[in-house]
Parts: C-alpha cells; sequence; structure tokens
C-alpha cells in the first residue's frame, strides 16, 4: 500500500515561473508525505510546499539554542571555554557523549559542537540549562518567528515520551516502546505540533536566513552558528542532493517516522539558498536511506527551480 503524499497546494511568491512540482514529484516517488520550503537569502523569492504547516521540529531546534548561546559568549554573558561535567546521569541516549562509558568533561564551546555536529542530546540538554531555558522561546519572539514553539529542551522531550508511554527510566521505555503499535507511537505527544516543540518551515528558513544575512544577531555571534552548522556530520539528507563545488551546511531532526533537515546551500556564484524539509514516512525506522536522498534531490529540484528565475 503506497504511503499518504502530502496534497497541500504549492506556494509560489515570486515574480515570474517558480514552481515547486519538480519536488512533489520526488516526494511523490519516494511515497512520503512532506512540507517543504526553500527561499533565496538574498532576494527572498522563495518556493513552498505546505510552507505554513505546523510542523515538529525535533533537534532542529538546536539551531535556535546555538545561537542563543552564541550571542551570549559574543556579549560577554557567558565563557566559552567554562568547563562542564557530562555525568551518568547526564546523558540522554543518542549519539556523541551517550557513548561514553566515564564521566566527561567539556567546555560550553564543546557542547556547542557536539549538540550541532552529532546531534548530541545531553550537550544540547546541559548548554540549555547554562544559557537559560526560558531565554530560547523568548528568542524565537524576538527574531519575529511567532509560530516557533520551544517546549523544554531534549529532556523535556523525553520525560514527555516516558509519561505517555507509562514508564520511568529509559531501559524500561526501550521495552515499553518496542511493543507499541505505530499509531500508539504517532499518538505519542512528541509527534504532535501542538502539544512538543515546533514551528512551520517558512519560519526555519527565515531563521537560517536571518543567520545568513547576520540579522539574527552581532555579526560574530552568526558567525559562530553558521561554523558551528558546517560541522554537522551527517551528508544521506540535504547534502546528497547537490555536487561537491556546492556547499551544504545543515542541522538535522530525527524521530521514529521523521526525517528532518534544514540547512542552506551556497553555491560557487554566490547563491545562498536557505532549505526545510519535514518528511513523515509510515513505517517508524529512523534510518531510511531512500527517504533521505529523496529529501536531497527535492531540495536541489527546489532551489533550481529558483536559480532558473
Amino acid at each position: 500500500m503506497p504511503e499518504k503524499v502530502h496534497t497541500a497546494t504549492v506556494a509560489i511568491r515570486c515574480p515570474g515561473y517558480c514552481d515547486g512540482m519538480l519536488a512533489r514529484q520526488v516526494f511523490e516517488r519516494a511515497g512520503i508525505d512532506a512540507n517543504l520550503h526553500a527561499v533565496d537569502v538574498a532576494t527572498g523569492r522563495e518556493i513552498g510546499i505546505g510552507a505554513d504547516d505546523q510542523v515538529v521540529i525535533a533537534s532542529v531546534f538546536k539551531i535556535l539554542l546555538v545561537l542563543e548561546f552564541a550571542r551570549q559568549a559574543v556579549a560577554g554573558q557567558l565563557d566559552v571555554t567554562e568547563r562542564v561535567l557530562v555525568r551518568a546521569e547526564d546523558r540522554l541516549g543518542g549519539w556523541g557523549t551517550a557513548g561514553c562509558a566515564d564521566d566527561v568533561e567539556l567546555s560550553l564551546r564543546d557542547l556547542a559542537h557536539f549538540a550541532m555536529s552529532v546531534s548530541d542530546n545531553t550537550a544540547a540538554d546541559l548548554l540549555m540549562r547554562r544559557v537559560g531555558p526560558d531565554v530560547v522561546p523568548l528568542l524565537a519572539k524576538e527574531l519575529g518567528l511567532t509560530r516557533t514553539r520551544v517546549i523544554g529542551g531534549p529532556r523535556e522531550t523525553l520525560e514527555s515520551m516516558f509519561a505517555d508511554v507509562g514508564v520511568g527510566d529509559p531501559a524500561e521505555f526501550a521495552r515499553a516502546f518496542a511493543t507499541l503499535s505505530p499509531d500508539r507511537v504517532r499518538a505519542l505527544g512528541v509527534f504532535d505540533p501542538d502539544q512538543t516543540t515546533s514551528s512551520t518551515p517558512r519560519e526555519i528558513t527565515r531563521l537560517l536566513s536571518l543567520i545568513w544575512r547576520d540579522e539574527a544577531g552581532p555579526p560574530a555571534a552568526c558567525a559562530m552558528v553558521r561554523d558551528l552548522m558546517a560541522r554537522q556530520l551527517f551528508w544521506t539528507r540535504l547534502p546528497s542532493g547537490f555536487p561537491p563545488e556546492v556547499r551544504v551546511v545543515g542541522k538535522t531532526g530525527t524521530l521514529p517516522g521523521l526525517h528532518i533537515e534544514a540547512g542552506v546551500v551556497e553555491y560557487p556564484d554566490g547563491g545562498r539558498y536557505a532549505i526545510a524539509v519535514f518528511a513523515r514516512s509510515q513505517r517508524l525506522d529512523t534510518r531510511r536511506i531512500a527517504i533521505d536522498l529523496a529529501m536531497g534531490e527535492a531540495a536541489r529540484a527546489a532551489v533550481e527551480a529558483l536559480r532558473a528565475l
């Protein structure tokens, strides 16, 4: 049975012919439901497929978190070399420090590095504690991201899943989660944009555009975020769709059945394009290379349509 294909109207907001049909066809061939927004950072020309739908953003929120860290660092409100001890009780699973057998001491700057390069949830959680969990939602409002909702960090997301399943620790959750039906999994609050950290594809590309234009804070802070985003190690999503001469930096987000990435594509001729893709699969596998590659192909189709104007 083919998976549901998104049928929202393609948003066209640019002079001349600007169509997201090719991107939609990519998603249809892959049998996935998806939202996409691509915008020329310089001109504002854009292509969208469900660009104003409220969507779960998962770890993409870490862009906003690291931006707040960078702004505080540049303002002298924190020392990037401040040491933080990552203990066993701090670990939330996933990549990075979650795999360490012993306590690890890192600087705040290195927490930001791991949060962006391998989407380290523990690093992001500790960094959020330091910059202030109440400050990150305020930053979204300051930047005009009125539909971006940040409800805690990785720890709060995990705890909400524990509560929904009725368990109290990661081991118990892993056992219980394996027994849940797909419908029961999708009923968890973490998959509901109204109950968890969420935004719209258009607001995520707005955030990226502001960072790339040095308008999301002091230029040094924006440059710090761009540098950290460039360290992401995962390449199978947006980067997979572009040739080697095109620089792609991004931030992934992943939950069972949700495949997300937001980033900026930089062409040798100076063209810069912010892209956000939110793909949903009926299967709950988190590793689906075919979906990742479709995301990259659709992103390139959207960007090439903008460049053809």
